[in-house]
This record gives structure tokens, C-alpha cells and sequence, in this order.
């Protein structure tokens, strides 16, 4: 009898036909044993490759507890998507994610997560040009480091999270990401305005445009204000024509403090803004991007680019072989555009009319983007 029902059972999931499953597990990672559950819509079917979300809680949360109040699931079981909801390791009683070397940390989240890539996709038939992180205050600072550190994620997420210090001076990005940033102006514990350890929402934001070349000038529209009462506004910043089409948005929440727009906590008083819902901005962002694997971006990393002299005096000679350079943007330390060169195919470039300093290089072409840090001394 038991025979005839796991036959039965397996008839009905190779022929795709099954409820909706969440999955909880674990595996041994770096010495440490990590714990993750994750979500299959019911419109799962084998021979379709659905895309994935990663879902990273904040500080001292869980990932089932990003589920319960950051709730994906009614979202893949119309889209069809995957949903995955990994726990952080723990120190100090408290789970959390390491994006670097957090509190002295050597965990290797990042290594863990491209892991439990692996292993769902061990199990079900996961888009690989379709992965996406999305995460909450630590959880969102995470993500950030991920899309420097992997070249796993088509498009990240961030909802009251910033970069740190270090994520954002040694970002070594593989490749364009298209990012969402939703974050609240009266946030205490990740200020809007940064501090002194994570930086500002606008740097950050101005970083991931200069990453996806996208228009420096976004276009602003008001969120319609359809809650009067919940004491936040928003306004979305959209900046379009980055490479491949790559666009970055910036949800700010006037007003808005340490919360998940549309998805207020039970029993905080803390200001949520209900005039619209991150998770469907966050889906609809992301359901737009997808990896191309056939294209010479994913094999370029920071040594393929060759600048000399560095540092320099006032030029620089350029070689980035089988590319051609047509863009060349320069970032002085805050981030801000100081000089542009657009040519087919340069090799060289004047910085004469720049002061002495460390700036930051961006080179980009059709299908690539590549950034660098160089001198300029000012001794002749």
C-alpha cells in the first residue's frame, strides 16, 4: 500500500500537478550548521524555471519571521516565483548577517547563501538568470554586499538598510545591478542622512546609478497619499537608461521610520507608511531583470580593466581587451560626477582640469561597466 502511494505521489509531482510546499532544512556550512526554509507556489511545474527570492531578516529577526511579516507567498502563488527565507548565524544570542566582518565576525554568509542557490536548485528547477535578494535593515545591508561580492543576483532590494563603510569603498561589483532602495527620512536606527558608519541613502543610491550608468537625474512622482493619518508620504525616484536598460529606484518615505511600508508590525508604534506596499514594488522591480549569461559582462572583473600611471599627474592610458570603452566617468570621494568623456573605443584620457585627490574611474560599453580607484597627485 505504502508502495502504491509514493508511486502516486511522484506521478502527480512529474506531471507538475501539487500543492503549494514550504521546505525547511538545513547544511553545514563553514563549521557551522545553517538553517533555511523556502516557499514553492502551488503553479510550480518541473519543466519550467521559476525565478528566486532571497529574503535576509534584520538584526536579532529570522527567517521565519521575515516570512510571517514580510509575507512574499500570496505574491509567488500568482507571479510563481520561489521564496527562500535563510536564518542568519548567531553571536551574542542575536541571528544577524555578515556583510564583511560585522562585530569581528568571519562568518561567510555570502558563501552560504550562493550555497542554498545551490541546493534549491538541487531540488527544484530554479532560473539561474533570475535570482534576487531582498533585505531588511541588516538584512538590507546584506544584500548590498552581496551584489558587490556574487554574481549570482540579476536585481537586490534594500528596505531600511544602507551600505557600510566599507561595503561602499570596496564594492567590487561583477556586473551592473539594477537596485530598490525604500527607506524612511525619520528612521533612528539607520539614519536617512547616514552616519558614522554606514553612509547617506542619496550616496547610496547615486552609487548603484553610477554602477548601472543610469540618467544621474531621476524623474519624481508623488506616491498617492491614500492613508492621511499614518504620519508618512512617499515619493518615488526613478533613474532610467542605464546599461541594458537598467534602471535604479529610490522610494522616499517622508516621515517614515524603521518599517516595512504596507506591512506594519503588530504592537509597534513606529511610523509605517501605508500608501503603498514594499512587496509588490519590490516584485514588480525585480520581475523586470534577468542575467545574460551569453554576454562578455560576466566574465569581466576589476584586474580586466588596465589604467597606468596610478597614481598619475594628469592622464591616463587605458586597456580593456576584446571591449571597447565608449563612456568614461569620473566620482570624486562623495560619489559626485566631476568629468565625463564619451568617445568610441578610447584609450586615453586628460585629467588636467581635476584637483588632486582620490576619485573613482568607471569605464562602460555595450554590455559592461567596470569602476576603479585612481590618484590624481598634481605634481608635475
Amino acid at each position: 500500500m505504502n508502495k502504491i502511494l509514493h508511486l502516486i505521489i511522484n506521478l502527480f509531482i512529474a506531471s507538475g500537478i501539487q500543492s503549494q510546499t514550504t521546505v525547511n532544512g538545513s547544511f553545514v556550512h563553514g563549521g557551522i550548521t545553517r538553517t533555511y526554509s523556502y516557499y514553492v507556489p502551488a503553479s510550480y511545474n518541473p519543466s519550467q524555471p521559476l525565478p528566486l527570492i532571497i529574503g535576509l531578516h534584520g538584526t536579532s529577526s529570522s527567517g521565519s519571521q521575515f516570512a510571517q511579516y514580510r509575507d512574499f507567498r500570496p505574491i509567488a502563488d500568482t507571479a510563481n516565483f520561489i521564496m527562500a527565507h535563510p536564518d542568519g548565524s548567531t553571536m551574542w544570542g542575536v541571528k544577524f548577517w555578515n556583510f564583511g566582518n560585522v562585530m569581528g565576525s568571519t562568518v561567510d554568509d555570502v558563501g552560504f547563501l550562493e550555497a542554498l542557490i545551490d541546493t534549491i536548485s538541487a531540488h527544484y528547477n530554479v532560473n539561474q538568470n533570475r535570482i534576487y535578494s531582498v533585505g531588511m535593515s541588516n538584512g538590507g545591508f546584506m544584500t548590498y554586499y552581496l551584489a558587490c561580492q556574487s554574481n549570482r543576483f540579476a536585481a537586490i532590494g534594500s528596505v531600511t538598510g544602507s551600505m557600510s563603510n566599507d561595503t561602499y569603498s570596496n564594492c567590487n561589483a561583477q556586473h551592473p545591478t539594477p537596485s530598490i532602495h525604500i527607506h524612511g527620512t525619520a528612521d533612528p536606527t539607520n539614519p536617512y542622512n547616514g552616519n558614522s558608519t554606514s553612509k547617506s541613502i542619496p550616496l547610496v543610491t547615486r552609487f548603484w546609478v553610477n554602477q548601472n550608468g543610469c540618467d544621474t537625474i531621476p524623474s519624481i512622482t508623488s506616491v498617492p497619499n491614500i492613508n492621511t493619518t499614518d504620519g508618512a508620504t512617499a515619493e518615488r525616484h526613478l533613474y532610467s537608461n542605464g546599461i541594458n536598460g537598467n534602471t535604479v529606484e529610490h522610494f522616499k518615505v517622508t516621515g517614515g521610520e524603521h518599517t516595512w511600508p504596507g506591512c506594519p508590525m503588530p504592537s509597534s508604534s513606529d511610523v509605517t507608511c501605508m500608501d503603498f506596499d514594499a512587496r509588490f514594488e519590490i516584485w514588480r522591480f525585480f520581475r523586470q531583470y534577468s542575467l545574460n549569461s551569453s554576454t562578455n559582462i560576466h566574465t569581466l572583473n576589476k584586474t580586466s580593466l588596465k589604467i597606468w600611471p596610478n597614481p598619475t599627474t594628469n592622464f591616463l592610458n587605458l586597456e580593456l581587451p576584446y571591449h571597447v570603452i565608449s563612456k568614461i566617468s569620473i566620482f570624486d570621494i562623495h560619489g559626485r560626477i566631476v568629468k565625463v568623456f564619451s568617445e568610441d573605443n578610447m584609450k586615453s584620457i586628460s585629467l588636467q582640469s581635476l584637483n588632486p585627490g582620490v576619485y573613482s574611474l568607471q569605464v562602460s560599453g555595450k554590455d559592461f561597466s567596470l569602476s576603479q580607484k585612481i590618484i590624481l597627485t598634481g605634481d608635475n
